[in-house]
């Protein structure tokens, strides 16, 4: 008979609250992430790329100081250096007179010399009337290769970001690639190839919300823009996988919606904290002083939560479309076990452990002598690009172009002209470049000429000049000279040039028409010249060196260049900016970023992991393990005499802890489950039975992720992080199957030792009536039973079972297995506000059976191990 009402209706669990209504919502789900897909498919395109790594420099550093100083003072006119090559030295002639009647260039520098001249080839250093973002001056370069196109061009030109649009096609192909691996990798791991699409579908939709989401950053780097989709992919899958088994487990006794509810429910939490250590290792690349880390953490961080998002919010909707064609597509997993992995690591736990510190011990020294570079021009790539090939073939033949820029106050032509002189007697300068030192009609831009000089320079009559330069003192307020005589008083070459255009132009002077045209002529040169060289406040002189962009002897040149201009120009205004100078503030960035990125990411890991564990002594296991793998990744360039791009170390460094840390996780936790119902050997070997499907699914797409990234990229920096990604990724899987077994098993007890658990005193809930009870139950029930019970009864049981059975326990058997410390009542009534210890000894509800019948208690297994060390 039904009671009127209940004492106490249990209530259920908030998360299961969250996951029905998930999986009932489904359609609405649905549309919204269709919506915002169909959005981002569109916004993809609004994001702007930065392609510059000095860019991302701190504020302070004189690098970006030079570059902010430049973009406000000076021009920067499109430039081009083309080389013909198989040509004598009379076609060569003819082509640069060719291109000097060419309108859209502003300057042809090009002479018979070894300079421009050297083993059959031509080289036209070629500067355009356009700004370098103009797209005019990327037509005008295109004229000018269609002018040469019947020989062998070769363009080098940093117009129009070509190494920018070169990345962004190769990364079209290893993104195709990537999905086929993930595609394969999923087929060979799947249970059912129903959850193939499942997974692919949820990965793309977090794959595309966070790439077309990208523009709320205005601007992000060539780096992020490039590796975090197939970054999210392989740091992401985890997740999805995660969520997935959960349906199949309780899909194994549960109906299709509510596996779904269940294991939504059981998987928010589990992912939820599973994700906080990747998180936790890219948060340490945004403490990092050079942008790009924070600039890539950002993207990735982001990409993780929508990926969060669309396991949690789409695929449960997925599962309910495609659970029936699961059902139906079951197949027979393609992963072995590997029990020979738990008992090599059973049977060489007392020495692995010894030879892994050693050898972490040689990879810590070897790792801090790692060739670290922080520029491209001395890394190797597996494939060379277009621009690359052409930078090659110029570089054989005429050498590599580097220049320093150095701005100083303007205002003062002989201390321009002085300090030009000093750097040009330098052994390591090849030549200077500025107002002060370029010829133009026979004499230098900044060289002062009379009015009779300045007549017979330009074919007009005296008089004309002396009532020119007579205009000019009136208009320069500089009235002395009107009293002292004009004759004395001299101009600047290119002052008078350019005052005496405006003049004419204004129609205050009339020339002829030869001479007009002259005029114009230099008029136009020294324009693009002075734009170039003189702004505002700065003029600037390019100072071309023959040395290496990076190294000490050209980082201390730069010191010597700050000391020669320092004797005409205050030392706080004197910048100097250049490859080399942007990669000795990367040097000098790197020292600081590389110790956060170390200290700051193994701290929040670490953070994670103790209340994950509740213990101090396994986080310090885990990470160990993970470290070991990061230093013996960076210390193989060390012994191949390979170097490393920075950004390498200081990206795959914190991904490599923040990702390949959960495959350490995964083994350490199911070891300690194990090891409250098994011996140490059995433990160990379904310990990596289990773990080893997870870590290779994740594992292999991480790895061939970075591998593909590391072969088919001919970008430096991008190249780099794929390669050791992917190197480091194989050394952490190697590590947790093969090394940290046996330093749990050496070190349990020191797990043991170092927990921090406490018992939180439990309330016992009673209720009476109809009552729905979700959750481990540890106590007294009286009344009659409907649902599914695994656990061990106390008492008389008389009920129809199905799908199962019940059987008998023997006394002794039994009081290992039953909850001891739980009080019951001596009148067999319902206990109210009884408190018992929440302790693991209590987890006994549900005990899993093996084929010898049930489990021993942790105090048979130790003793079983006792014996087993014995006969070993």
């Amino acid at each position: 008979m039904e009671p009127e009402e209940t004492e106490q209706v249990t209530k259920q669990s908030p998360m299961l609250k969250v996951a029905t209504f998930i999986v009932d919502r489904r359609n609405l789900f649905f549309l919204l992430f269709a919506l915002g897909m169909i959005f981002c498919a569109i916004s993809a395109s609004w994001t702007k790329v930065e392609n510059s790594l000095a860019a991302y420099l701190p504020d302070s550093m004189e690098t970006r100081v030079g570059l902010d100083l430049m973009d406000e003072q000076f021009v920067t006119y499109g430039t081009a250096r083309v080389m013909v090559m198989n040509i004598d030295l009379e076609k060569a002639n003819d082509i640069a007179d060719e291109l000097r009647k060419n309108s859209d260039i502003a300057m042809l520098s090009y002479n018979e010399t070894t300079d421009h001249y050297n083993n059959f080839s031509a080289l036209y250093s070629i500067t355009f009337n356009y700004k370098s973002d103009d797209d005019k001056a990327l037509e005008a370069l295109e004229k000018v290769k269609e002018s040469l196109s019947d020989y062998d061009v070769y363009v080098s030109t940093s117009m129009g970001d070509p190494q920018a649009a070169l990345l962004a096609e190769e990364m079209k192909p290893i993104r195709i690639i990537a999905v086929l691996v993930v595609l394969i990798v999923l087929l060979l791991t799947s249970q059912t190839y129903a959850e193939v699409p499942v997974l692919l579908i949820t990965f793309a939709a977090a794959a595309l919300l966070s790439a077309g989401t990208n523009f709320q950053f205005g601007t992000i780097s060539f780096v992020s823009n490039s590796v975090t989709i197939v970054l999210q992919l392989a740091l992401s899958v985890d997740y999805a996988v995660i969520f997935c088994n959960r349906y199949k487990e309780e899909h194994q006794t549960l109906g299709i919606r509510e596996a779904c509810i269940v294991a939504l429910s059981k998987a928010i939490p589990e992912i939820s904290s599973s994700c906080l250590t990747t998180v936790g290792g890219l948060l340490a690349m945004m403490m990092m002083q050079y942008g790009i880390g924070s600039d890539l953490a950002t993207c990735l961080i982001k990409s993780i939560f929508f990926s969060l998002m669309s396991v949690f919010l789409l695929m449960p909707g997925l599962l309910m479309l495609f659970g029936p064609l699961m059902d139906k597509t079951k197949h027979k997993s393609f992963i072995p076990r590997i029990d020979f992995a738990g008992k090599f690591a059973f049977a060489t736990r007392k020495f692995v452990p010894i030879i892994f510190l050693a050898v972490m011990v040689v990879a810590f020294f070897l790792q801090n002598k790692c060739p670290y570079v922080f520029g491209y021009s001395l890394l190797k790539t597996p494939i060379k690009n277009e621009v690359q090939i052409a930078d090659g073939l110029i570089e054989e033949s005429f050498g590599r172009n580097n220049f320093v820029v150095m701005c100083f106050p303007k205002g003062n032509y002989e201390s321009e002209k002085k300090l030009i002189a000093d750097l040009e007697r330098e052994p390591q300068v090849d030549h200077c470049m500025g107002l002060g030192n370029t010829k133009l009609m026979g004499h230098n831009l900044t060289d002062k000429l009379t009015a009779r000089e300045f007549s017979e320079l330009m074919d007009v009559d005296y008089e004309v000049a002396e009532l020119l330069y007579t205009a000019y003192a009136v208009n320069d307020e500089n009235y002395a000279k009107l009293v002292n005589g004009i004759s004395t008083y001299s101009i600047p070459l290119i002052d008078v040039i350019m005052f005496l255009y405006d003049e004419v132009q204004e129609g205050y002077v009339t020339l002829d028409d030869d001479v007009y045209d002259r005029l114009k002529k230099a008029h136009d040169t020294m324009l693009v010249l002075r734009n170039m060289l003189e702004g505002e406040e700065y003029s600037r002189i390019l100072v071309y060196i023959d040395l290496p962009q990076e190294g000490e002897e050209t980082f201390a040149f730069l010191d010597r260049m700050h000391e020669i201009g320092e004797v005409y120009y205050p030392e706080d205004q004197i910048i100097l900016t250049g490859d080399s100078t942007s990669q000795r503030d990367l040097k000098n960035t790197f020292a600081r970023d590389n110790i956060i990125v170390t200290v700051g990411s193994i701290l929040i890991v670490l953070a994670v992991l103790l209340f994950t564990f509740m213990s101090a002594g396994m986080p310090l296991l885990l990470i160990a393990v993970i470290e070991g793998a990061i230093w013996i990744n960076f210390a193989t360039p060390t012994l191949q005499q390979n170097n490393v791009f920075f950004m390498c170390e200081l990206i795959v460094s914190a991904v490599q802890m923040g990702a390949n840390i959960d495959y350490a996780i995964v083994i350490a936790g199911r070891f300690m489950e194990n090891r409250k119902v098994m011996d140490r050997k059995e433990a160990v070997i379904e310990t990596l039975n289990f773990a080893f499907p997870t870590i290779i699914t994740s594992g292999s797409m991480m790895v061939f992720a970075g591998l593909l990234i590391g072969r088919l990229s001919s970008n430096g920096s991008i190249c780099g992080i794929g390669k050791y990604l992917s190197q480091g990724t194989i050394i952490s899987i190697i590590l947790v199957m093969f090394v940290l077994p046996q330093i749990l098993l050496i070190g349990e007890r020191i797990i043991e030792k170092t927990s921090f658990k406490v018992s939180v005193p439990i309330k016992l809930d009673r209720a009476r009536g109809y009552v729905r009870v979700d959750g481990l139950v540890r106590g007294q029930v009286n009344g009659f039973v409907v649902g599914e019970m695994h656990g061990m009864v106390k008492g008389e049981v008389n009920a129809i079972v199905s799908m199962g059975g019940m059987s008998v326990v023997d006394p002794e058997e039994a009081e290992h297995l039953l909850p001891g410390d739980v009080i019951l009542p001596d009148d067999g009534g319902t206990a109210e506000g009884v408190e018992v210890p929440d302790t693991e000894d209590l987890t006994v509800a549900e005990e899993t059976a093996n084929d010898d019948g049930v489990s021993e208690s942790t105090a048979q297994a130790d003793a079983s191990d006792r014996k087993g060390d014995a006969e070993s």
